[in-house]
C-alpha cells in the first residue's frame, strides 16, 4: 500500500458525499479499515461500490441545507482565481512526474532483480532451478500486471478534482481541520467550518490571526496594513484573514477553548431587516462593518442598544461561521421600549450598537449525543448552538425538543423541519404545552414534567447524552431538576443564564 492512497477521514466524506460520523461507524463496524485517523481509497471505493464521480447529490443537499440554514449564499461558490488553480495544478504534475521517475527507478531495479534470478537459474538444477524459473515467471507476470493500463479508480479521480478545487487546513496543534471553498481566506474557510480561530479586526490591521505555515503553500490574495517582521516572515508566519490555501497545508493557530478567549467588543451594526413572524416574534437581521465583525461563541449573549433609551439584552440566534450577518430572536414584552421600537418603528440601515458578548451557555467538547430542549424563544440560543454543532459535523447525533407554549410560539418550523429532512443524525420532535411555560403554577409545572417522563419513556437513551436547555427560567428549572432526579450529573446539564 502506498501512502499516497491514504486520505483524511474528512477529504473521503467529501469525496463519497457523506458526513464523516457515517465512515467513523463504518470503521467502527470493520466494513472499513482505518490506518491512524486515515483511509485507503481502494477501501473506500469496495466500502461505497457505486460511488461515482458525480454521486456527491447528498453532499450538495446537505450543504444547501447548512447554507440556508446558516443565512448564507446557497451552493454559489466561486471557484478559486485562476493563479490558485493553476498553482494546484502545477503540484500535481510535479507529483505525477516524481510518480514516473519512480516507476522508472523500480522497473531498473526489477530489470537487475531478474537477472540475477536468471544467473542463479543457470547454476541451479533439479527442484533448486524449477523454483528460480516459477518465481522468474511469477515477477514477470505481476509486472505486466501492474504496468497495464487499468480503469481509474472514480474516487482518485474524484480526489485529483477535489485537490484542485479545495485545499485541505490542518491546525495544530488542535487537530482541526476544514476546507478552503473558492476564493475564501483560511479565516473565512475555518469559521464556516465551526473552527474557532483566534482573530480580531478580520480585515489585516490588527494581527490578531497571525499564524504560523508549517507545511504547504499559501497565497496572499487581501492586502493588509498590519506590518509582519522579517523575522516572522522568515519563520512562516501570514495573515489568515489575507491568505488563501494554494495546496493542502498545515497551520499552527491558537483556537477559542471557552469564553475567556473571546474578548469585549463594541461594534455600530447596521439593521439589514426585520421581519415580523407573527404577533409576538420579529427576526432582527443585523450587519456589522466588514472591518469589524462580531467575534462570539454559539448561544452567547449581547447587548443591544439604540441610542440612549432603547436597550436589550438578547441571545444571539445565528452560527458563529457567519460573523458579519448576527441574528435575533425579539419576542414583545407589554412595556418593554427596545421591542416596542424594533416592531413598530426600527428601519433598514438605522445603527444599532452591539456590547459584548456574554455568557457561558457554549457548546463543550462533543463526546456524546446531544439533545436540545428549546422554550419558545429559547430557540433562539439553541438555533445558533445547533448550527455551530453541524459545522462542525460531529460524530455524536444531535436531538432537538422544540417545545411551545402555544402553536405560534414555534415561530420558525422549517428550519428544524429541514435540518431534519437533511441531516441522517438530526432528530426533531415538536410539542405544544397548551399553557405558559414562563408562568407555572403547580398544575403546569406537574403537567410539564408528564410530558419529559414521556419523552424518557419513549428515549431513555438521553441519559447517556449532554443536555442543553434554552427558555424561560420556570420551565428550564423544571427541566434542570427532573433530568438532575434522574441521575444525570450537573456537569452534562446546561441552562441558559436568566429569563428569555
Amino acid at each position: 500500500m502506498s501512502e499516497g492512497q491514504l486520505i483524511t477521514l474528512s477529504r473521503a466524506a467529501r469525496l463519497i458525499g457523506v458526513i464523516r460520523s457515517e465512515l467513523q461507524k463504518k470503521v467502527q463496524q470493520g466494513d472499513l479499515h482505518a490506518f491512524d485517523g486515515m483511509v485507503n481509497i481502494d477501501d473506500l471505493l469496495r466500502a461505497y461500490p457505486k460511488a461515482q464521480l458525480e454521486d456527491d447529490v447528498e453532499y450538495r443537499r446537505v450543504s444547501q441545507i447548512k447554507e440556508k440554514a446558516f443565512g448564507k449564499r446557497v451552493f454559489e461558490r466561486a471557484m478559486p482565481d485562476v493563479d490558485t488553480l493553476a498553482t494546484r495544478v502545477t503540484e500535481l504534475s510535479r507529483e505525477l512526474a516524481i510518480n514516473r521517475i519512480q516507476v522508472k527507478q523500480f522497473k531498473f531495479l526489477l530489470d537487475r532483480l531478474r537477472g540475477r534470478l536468471e544467473g542463479l537459474s543457470m547454476q541451479a538444477d533439479g527442484d533448486a532451478k524449477d523454483a528460480l524459473n516459477g518465481l522468474i515467471g511469477w515477477l514477470g507476470d505481476e509486472e505486466r500486471a501492474a504496468l497495464e493500463p487499468d480503469y481509474p479508480n472514480p474516487l482518485a479521480v474524484r480526489d485529483n478534482l477535489l485537490r484542485v478545487m479545495a485545499a485541505h487546513v490542518t491546525v495544530l496543534p488542535s487537530g482541526h481541520d476544514f476546507f478552503i471553498d473558492g476564493p475564501d481566506t483560511l479565516l473565512e474557510g475555518a469559521l464556516r467550518s465551526g473552527v474557532p480561530l483566534n482573530y480580531g479586526c478580520s480585515g489585516g490591521n490588527c494581527g490578531l490571526c497571525k499564524a504560523r505555515v508549517i507545511a504547504g503553500q499559501v497565497k496572499k490574495t487581501r492586502h493588509h496594513d498590519y506590518v509582519l517582521s522579517e523575522a516572522d516572515k522568515a519563520r512562516g508566519y501570514v495573515l489568515l484573514c489575507s491568505n488563501t490555501a494554494v495546496t493542502d497545508v498545515e497551520i499552527e493557530a491558537p483556537v477559542a477553548d471557552g469564553v475567556q478567549d473571546i474578548p469585549f467588543q463594541e461594534i455600530a451594526a447596521k439593521v439589514k431587516s426585520v421581519t415580523v413572524l407573527n404577533q409576538d416574534m420579529a427576526l432582527l437581521h443585523l450587519q456589522t462593518p466588514r472591518s469589524s465583525r462580531l467575534r462570539f461563541l454559539a448561544g452567547q449573549n449581547v447587548t443591544l442598544r439604540v441610542g440612549d433609551a432603547f436597550v436589550a439584552a438578547l441571545p444571539i440566534a445565528s452560527c458563529p461561521c457567519d460573523d458579519r450577518n448576527i441574528l435575533f430572536h425579539v419576542r414583545r414584552k407589554p412595556g418593554n421600549l427596545f421591542c416596542d421600537y424594533v416592531f413598530e418603528r426600527l428601519k433598514a440601515n438605522e445603527v444599532v450598537y452591539l456590547e459584548g458578548p456574554e455568557g457561558e451557555f457554549v457548546l463543550q467538547k462533543i463526546t456524546r449525543p446531544l439533545y436540545f430542549f428549546a422554550f419558545d424563544n429559547g430557540f433562539a440560543p439553541i438555533k445558533s448552538l445547533i448550527e455551530h454543532a453541524m459545522s462542525l459535523e460531529p460524530d455524536e447525533a444531535i436531538n432537538l425538543y422544540w417545545i411551545g407554549s402555544g402553536e405560534s410560539s414555534i415561530y420558525l418550523p422549517n428550519i428544524p423541519r429541514a435540518w431534519a429532512d437533511a441531516l441522517d443524525n438530526f432528530r426533531y420532535t415538536r410539542l405544544v404545552a397548551g399553557h405558559d411555560l414562563s408562568h407555572l403554577t403547580t398544575l403546569r409545572e406537574d403537567a410539564l414534567l408528564a410530558l419529559l417522563a414521556g419523552i424518557v419513556n419513549e428515549h431513555p437513551e438521553i441519559a447517556d447524552g449532554d443536555l442543553y436547555i434554552a427558555g424561560p427560567e420556570a420551565a428550564t428549572r423544571t427541566v434542570e431538576r427532573f433530568f438532575l432526579a434522574k441521575g444525570l450529573p450537573k456537569t452534562r446539564v446546561f441552562l441558559t443564564g436568566g429569563n428569555l
